[in-house]
């Protein structure tokens, strides 16, 4: 039997939920049990309805990566040398570079990939937060989208720790010419950790409480 929890619909449209049938499913794996089962009978991972201490860990994760993105900006994510100078670039840096030369398809992927992702998973999340907190039914199907959209772009969101990586592994031409990763690398490494964290931290669960409490 299949039940499928469609509190995204509304509670106008009569819909019964997985936990209003007494069902909670395992967030690991997706198997399904009755209500009282303490671990999934797959996977073993503990059962819980609803995670209600998701919203602190969200914050705690989200203020985490934020700190972790200002050195990430304002230090050097490359460190280039070669037998006439030693250059840094920082990711703001490296964007204006590649414009000078002309890349501007490159430049577009970095400035989206290192600047326009991470700020807006940190104001996805925060709005998930906020809006959960306050209990607020304005734009329900937004708070689902916003939910998604911060899933899908999580798996690019290292593109720029691969590229400095590669980098740093193909350039080392001895004295000639070598390129290493700065302090930027390890906290935007840590910055897209402490977001994805975040993001596995909130209880979508949640958005479908709020989401199904009647109006006044």
């Amino acid at each position: 039997m299949q039940v499928f929890d469609l509190g995204s619909s509304g509670p106008s449209q009569g819909l019964t939920t997985a936990r209003a049938a007494g069902l909670v499913a395992c967030r690991t794996c997706g198997q399904v049990h009755h209500k009282g089962a303490e671990r999934c009978k797959r996977c073993q991972s503990p059962l819980i309805s609803r995670d209600h201490q998701s919203l602190q860990k969200v914050w705690a994760w989200l203020i985490a990566g934020i700190i972790a993105y200002i050195p990430a900006n304002t230090y050097p994510m490359l460190l280039t040398s070669t037998l006439l100078e030693r250059s840094e670039s920082t990711i703001i840096g490296g964007v204006v570079d590649l414009m000078h030369y002309g890349a501007y398809g490159i430049a577009f992927v970095v400035f989206f990939a290192s600047v326009v992702i991470p700020v807006g998973k940190f104001l996805a999340i925060m709005y998930l937060a906020v809006s959960v907190q306050r209990a607020s039914q304005a734009n329900q199907h937004g708070r689902h989208k916003a939910y998604d959209l911060v899933e899908f772009i999580g798996r690019w969101s290292m593109i720029d720790v691969f590229v400095v990586a590669i980098l740093s592994a193909l350039v080392q031409l001895d004295t000639i010419a070598t390129i290493n990763p700065g302090i930027a690398a390890v906290s935007f490494a840590l910055s897209v950790i402490f977001t994805m964290l975040a993001a596995q931290a909130f209880d979508p669960r949640l958005i479908w409480d709020v989401d199904r409490t009647p109006h006044d």
